[in-house]
């Protein structure tokens, strides 16, 4: 064993020790008779969480006393870290599973006597045990999830004689046979897909992802040894990587029968905006800025089309989650507010707030009604992520991989390896 890993193994050593001891006179959330006033600072937007903290106090004889501070991921880490240096910052942080991994060492882990794994797993859906350490805890309560779907516009469909939209991606094909436009001077007009490209495309980084995670690869694991977080997208996994990006970048090839998309185009929402682009692949959460932005679209969802034959339906999941701070006074009840926070009764009244589907099982197993919710609610249970220190370096990483393919500066398997091997180490300097 290195230095470095023991080290490491020593740390999370203390802090479970440190976390035991916190929650060790912890009862339960519920049954607290005086709850302490905590702050949290989070990048989810604070009109929608503030309005569901009062939601929550109507019907409290004791209302939470919750101070929400909300901080735009791209200073997060710049802003939160300071903080702590000077000797302040919040008692709890609500981050997405992209920015957890970075702040480990300032974060109490919830120890399995307070919240044992086998009732975390029971409770929530399975991209929250990304925050699960083996025989220390968790790292994070998960809140909720934005799963990656799929808008697709309807009049341009029936104006191509399709009648059903595409469940597998292997469809793109015929389809965009029918849709895909181009003039006399072989320039793209109308397009099926917007995918194999990074500068031009809104949520690409997340887009390859799903895909290499549909492949049965998780982009980044935690090592037995250490507990940090490599690459696996490269080595031994390369071969599920090669399968992913061959189809995304399939769509930017000239030489390809299915090439529908380059960077000379529109951004590839507003290209949907505009009637130009049959299908987009975005966010759950962006359903009211794609209404508002063109009240006159006609549009509907679907969850991400699969690979046809895949045992697994999977989709990207962007996972909101409440992790306790180191330097707070009082972990035991931060914790007892969280708990009460995350109640199903509590929570169901955040998904009619957000219009965002739940992160519990027994919750997303009664269904919604609503036409866009239960297409919401199917996707959170497929969902999936990965570990990340940086998404700006992933996406720098992943669009070199993609740009250095498709100019065929590198063969595709050495492009992968590269980035692997570049990933690696993005993801040690934390």
């Amino acid at each position: 064993m290195s230095k470095f890993q023991a080290i490491v193994i020593g740390i999370f050593i203390l802090c479970i020790v440190a976390g035991v001891i916190a929650f060790a006179t912890y009862k339960g959330g519920s049954s607290s008779t005086s709850l302490p006033a905590i702050t949290i600072w989070g990048t989810f937007p604070k009109n929608t969480f503030l309005a569901y903290v009062n939601k929550i106090n109507i019907n409290r004889n004791e209302p939470l006393k919750v101070d929400y501070v909300f901080i735009p991921e791209n200073v997060f880490d710049k802003v939160f870290i300071e903080a702590l240096a000077r000797g302040q910052g919040p008692d709890a942080i609500l981050i997405t599973q992209d920015l957890v991994y970075k702040h480990e060492d300032k974060i109490i882990p919830i120890p399995y006597t307070t919240l044992s794994e086998r009732d975390y797993r029971s409770t929530f859906i399975q991209q929250g045990e990304l925050y699960l350490l083996p025989e220390l805890g968790s790292l994070a309560l998960p809140f909720i999830i934005d799963p990656l779907i799929m808008y697709w516009n309807r009049d341009v469909f029936t104006n191509a004689g399709i009648a059903v939209f595409p469940k597998y991606w292997d469809e793109f094909s015929a389809i965009g046979e029918r849709i895909n436009q181009k003039d006399a001077n072989s320039n793209i007009r109308k397009s099926v897909l917007a995918m194999g490209e990074f500068s031009n495309i809104t949520n690409a980084r997340e887009i390859l992802g799903a895909l290499f995670l549909q492949a049965g690869n998780t982009v980044t694991y935690r090592q037995a040894d250490d507990l940090s977080i490599v690459s696996s997208i490269g080595g031994t996994n390369k071969n599920s990587s090669i399968l992913a990006t061959e189809f995304f970048t399939r769509f930017s090839d000239p030489r390809n029968p299915d090439y529908s998309w380059n960077r000379s185009l529109s951004n590839s929402k507003s290209s949907f905006l505009s009637g130009n682009l049959a299908t987009y692949i975005g966010f759950a959460s962006e359903i009211f800025d794609i209404r508002q932005k063109n009240p006159n679209i006609d549009f509907d969802i679907a969850q991400l089309p699969q690979a046809r034959g895949s045992k697994n339906r999977v989709t990207y999941g962007s996972l909101y989650g409440f992790s306790i701070v180191r330097s707070s006074g009082n972990p035991g009840g931060v914790y007892s507010v969280l708990d009460l926070l995350l109640a199903s009764d509590s929570l169901s009244e955040f998904v009619n707030i957000s219009y965002l589907p739940p992160v519990k099982r027994e919750m997303i197993s009664r269904g919604s009604k609503d036409p866009y919710l239960s297409i919401f609610y199917d996707s959170a249970l497929i969902s999936k992520g990965w570990l990340d220190t940086n998404i700006y370096e992933s996406t720098r990483i992943f669009k070199n991989m993609t740009e250095s393919i498709s100019s065929g500066r590198k063969t595709i398997e050495d492009a992968i390896q590269d980035a692997s091997d570049e990933y690696d180490i993005s993801l040690s300097n934390i």
